[in-house]
């Protein structure tokens, strides 16, 4: 069942903390107020908050606490949870190729299973909007969106639902295996009545759904054109992976006769209402098409690290002014799922590009943040603490043994330990409080989660 808003006219107070609030000037409160009404962000400001405030159900002294909005996540994949540990040692290609067989075999309730371990793990690391892109769907294995879809509805968090499809298999020249494929008429028949039966458009909608052809390795030229009229046609976004790795490149190169930003350019995919997983590989010419036509990319540090694909050009990317957004990616190659934990990842990588200040602890905050919300086109709703925005918030205990001795508050989060979470709030809800999911059970999400994992690990 899904978590229901809050009344209207309840009223939740923060008080004495710093703030964050990764507005327009990053305008910060050494000890500030948040004052929540409802769904909403009510007023946000330095000192206590109004004293006049009526139907308040809640105050909460932040003595200690770093408050900020809440995370957001740009790339993901939720089904990976129940396939972690494996193929530890190999490049992506490598990795596809030993995971895809296991991956085929997957269901609806086992997505369900892995969904839950996935989101969980996000909102226990500060993360109130998701995105999952799903893109294996084997026939006749029930109804494996919207099991995953359901998941997300029950434990409270923000979702952009990305329905996947692959149609290029290794007789057609790609990686996956062939009964792990879709048709292309199958794949634009399902992505149009996923949109139709699940997106809301409207402010503040806790769900949304975009066409999300997997890669240019996965799916034909045909199928990334029609997803492209297809998405436009009916208003949503457009998702896929692109630049990963250099194997990619040269793979784009023999196929296509060009490197894949071109590709993606000829094939209609450069856009506002694009955005783009990894982007590694990408020159200057690359970097500014991607500026020009405001196209997104969902940076994942962690993930580029454990399959060595390389370091994305970050700083060039912001420099230029392309939108970009932090990525967990899926958890078989990011064993932590966590998002709180890219912040610290992306800033210590993007300076081994020389500069100590490729990447400040301000910046990746906002990537985090606010670039994440322009990534998915929210920025209007999420990604910044304002008056009128949604009340999606993370309370961190920074003064705490791991903390306490951190000059900076923003510095304590973005280069020290993940801070515990005394509270995260998504529309309203507290889904954590003092670290624990308040939903759900997580006791009984880990053994649901062992026991798919064992279950998928044995299904010949």
């Amino acid at each position: 069942m899904a978590v229901q808003p809050p009344p209207a006219d309840q009223r939740i107070v923060i008080e004495n903390a710093a703030i964050a609030t990764v507005d327009a000037t990053d305008t910060e409160y050494a000890r500030g107020h948040v004052v929540i009404k409802g769904n909403l962000i009510e007023s946000v400001g330095d000192g206590p908050a109004p004293q006049w405030l009526d139907n308040v159900v809640r105050r909460i002294n932040a003595e200690g606490h770093l408050v900020t909005p809440g995370l957001v996540n740009t790339h993901h994949h939720f089904y990976q949870w129940i396939t972690r540990g494996l193929a530890q040692d190999n490049i992506l290609f490598d990795w596809l190729v030993a995971l895809y067989p296991t991956w085929a075999r997957i269901d609806d309730q086992l997505v369900h299973a892995a969904t839950l371990g996935s989101a969980a793990a996000l909102l226990k690391s500060g993360c109130t909007t998701a995105s999952d892109h799903h893109y294996v769907f084997p026939k006749g294995r029930g109804d494996i969106l919207g099991a995953s879809i359901e998941a997300v509805q029950s434990l409270g968090l923000r979702f952009t639902a990305l329905r996947g499809s692959m149609d290029r298999s290794k007789k057609d020249g790609g990686l996956p295996p062939d009964h792990a494929v879709e048709s292309t008429e199958e794949i634009l028949i399902a992505s149009e009545a996923a949109v139709d039966r699940w997106h809301d458009a409207s402010f503040g909608s806790m769900l949304h759904v975009a066409i999300a052809p997997c890669s240019p390795f996965s799916v034909s030229t045909e199928l990334l054109r029609e997803a492209a009229v297809l998405a436009r046609r009916k208003g949503v976004r457009l998702h896929t992976h692109g630049s990963e790795t250099a194997e990619e490149e040269q793979f784009c190169k023999e196929l296509f006769g060009m490197g894949p930003t071109d590709y993606f350019e000829s094939t209609g995919w450069l856009g506002e209402d694009v955005w783009m997983a990894h982007c590694v590989h990408m020159n200057d010419s690359d970097i500014a098409k991607f500026a020009e036509t405001g196209t997104g990319v969902a940076h994942c540090p962690s993930s580029n690290a454990r399959l060595a694909a390389g370091i994305a050009r970050v700083p060039a990317m912001l420099a230029a002014g392309v939108p970009v957004g932090l990525g967990v990616d899926g958890t078989a190659s990011n064993e932590s799922g966590e998002l709180g934990t890219e912040l610290r990842n992306a800033l210590l990588i993007n300076r081994l590009h020389g500069r100590p200040d490729a990447l400040t602890g301000r910046g990746a905050l906002r990537l985090g943040t606010m670039g994440g919300a322009r990534v998915l086109g929210r920025q209007d709703e999420i990604g910044s603490i304002e008056v009128g925005k949604l009340a999606d918030l993370a309370l961190w205990k920074v003064d705490g043994i791991m903390h306490s001795s951190i000059a900076d508050p923003v510095a304590a989060l973005t280069m020290g330990a993940l801070p515990p979470l005394t509270a995260l709030f998504v529309n309203g809800n507290a889904v954590v409080e003092r670290d624990t999911l308040t939903t759900v059970n997580e006791d009984q999400i880990a053994l649901t989660c062992a026991r798919a994992a064992r279950e998928l690990a044995a299904r010949d």
